[in-house]
């Protein structure tokens, strides 16, 4: 079992700068995720870190040991992919021994480890069957298999659900997570869809145009983000993001000009600002209140959404606690408590 470091680790592609000074410590058995963006460079780092690509500068290191200039075979990695890449040709068992049987382990500790992988991973009955037999999800769970025979110190995950209808990906996200809790081992999970990141890792590692944004447990990020990227980009549905100025009273937001909201930190008269409130965050017994207008309503069972505006062209999401007598057209007050409102600069940093 091994942490990893990372220091000011970068990586260019000619004059591309594509990783630009990554610093980062992840613990012995940690759940880390990397998301954001496309391009924002998570998909390299993951690579990186397991020898696919050369570091360009900065330092990489396993446990104690410096990894730039290891062979990736002998880092202690396993790497689960995207595509499945099975042999169409092995059976199940075979696909999952393979490794093992090139790196010329004996028959008996094969069939130990991949019988063990295979409890593990309820693949028992498909032993046998070649990959053209089975299922989207029972495929992924081969080539996780393949790395678990392996006993590597790191799972490395790059995207492994995105080719999976919606349903597999819930299933396949609790099979991870189950798989973590017994293996009790190091992950580190690159995806660009932030519900995965939240309900997965213990530590989320937000990236954007190759440097880290924000780190931390996926509440700290969804509650404390640092600034207007990490806010407008974890949470589902968005967090709602509106323009204003504060004023010696508080702010004056510029879809809501007639109204003087309450700030809930100290902001200089005449700074502009961005103000942030998550749609659960509306609560029929604040102390203020936004005065909209509905457009659509969303009602998913459990839960409601109304989507409404202003004076302005932001488009609101508020959760109405399933709210079922709300249509398009209503005036609804859109009621809160100050405290729940994140104010953010002109610059995209967090006011606090």
């Amino acid at each position: 079992m091994s942490g990893l470091k990372l220091r000011n680790v970068k990586k260019s592609f000619g004059s591309v700068n594509v990783i630009k000074g990554v610093d980062l410590d992840i613990e012995d058995k940690q759940f880390v995720v990397f998301v954001g963006p496309s391009g924002c460079g998570k998909s390299t780092l993951l690579r990186m870190i397991a020898g696919l690509e050369q570091i360009s500068s900065g330092d990489l290191f396993i446990g104690d040991k410096r990894m730039n200039d290891v062979d990736p075979a002998n880092r202690g990695i396993a790497m689960v992919f995207q595509s499945y890449a099975l042999y169409p040709h092995m059976t199940v068992r075979e696909n999952m021994g393979f490794a093992l049987k090139f790196a010329g382990a004996s028959k008996e500790e094969i069939a130990q480890r991949v019988g063990e992988a295979a409890r593990i991973l309820e693949l028992g009955a498909l032993l046998d069957r070649f990959p053209k037999q089975l299922s989207g999800g029972q495929r992924q769970r081969v080539a996780i298999g393949r790395a678990i025979v392996r006993h590597p110190d790191v799972f490395l995950f790059d995207e492994p659900l995105s080719n999976l209808d919606a349903e597999l990906r819930v299933h396949m996200r609790i099979e991870i997570a189950r798989l973590h809790k017994e293996l009790q081992t190091t992950i580190i999970y690159v995806t660009h869809d932030q519900v995965e990141a939240m309900t997965l890792a213990d530590k989320i590692v937000v990236l954007r145009d190759g440097i880290i944004e924000q780190a931390g447990s996926p509440l700290e990020l969804y509650d404390n983000p640092d600034n207007l990227f990490v806010a407008g980009f974890i949470g589902s549905p968005k967090m709602n993001l509106l323009d204003g100025t504060a004023e010696a009273g508080g702010i004056r937001l510029a879809d809501f000009p007639g109204q003087l909201l309450p700030s809930p930190v100290a902001v200089p008269a005449g700074t502009p600002v961005t103000v942030g409130i998550r749609p659960e965050h509306f609560d029929p017994e604040g102390a203020a209140a936004l005065e909209t207008k509905v457009e659509i309503i969303e009602h998913l069972g459990g839960e409601t959404y109304a989507y409404a505006r202003g004076e302005g062209r932001t488009l609101l999401t508020l959760a109405t606690d399933n709210n079922r007598t709300l249509k398009p057209g209503d005036r609804y007050q859109a009621r809160f408590h100050p405290s729940a409102l994140l104010v953010f600069g002109k610059d995209g940093k967090r006011i606090r």
